[in-house]
């Protein structure tokens, strides 16, 4: 187990924010368009953390043109340019599930401050 530790810390980033389940965050990804690489942001509330170490992946969910939009990013990936945290949440379980069948004021979350 120490071994598999060692040899994933190198590839693990350092200076990642603290981020909580409830959290508002901006999470900006490496895109590439053929030849061309560019940099797009994805902006919602954290509904999930699974795993841990190397393998963490945080689901990120936004509503869009009225249409309910998540998405999965592993956090030490190196696709993953940057993430920011935008606002705390205030919340009282590890997983919002329950935020996909809300819908305006319902799905808001209080901040902590």
């Amino acid at each position: 187990m120490d071994l598999i530790k060692t040899l994933t810390a190198q590839y693990m980033k350092p200076e990642l924010p603290e981020m909580n389940v409830g959290d508002t965050v901006k999470v900006t990804v490496k895109v590439k368009e053929g030849s061309r690489e560019r940099t797009q942001a994805f902006e919602g509330t954290i509904i999930a953390k699974k795993h841990g170490g190397i393998n963490e992946t945080i689901t990120v969910r936004r509503i869009s043109y009225n249409v309910g939009c998540e998405k999965v990013f592993p956090v030490h990936s190196p696709t993953i340019v940057s993430v920011e945290t935008v606002r705390k949440g205030k919340v009282r379980r590890a997983k919002l599930y329950y935020l996909r069948n809300r819908v305006g004021k319902a799905a808001k979350i209080k901040e902590r401050l």
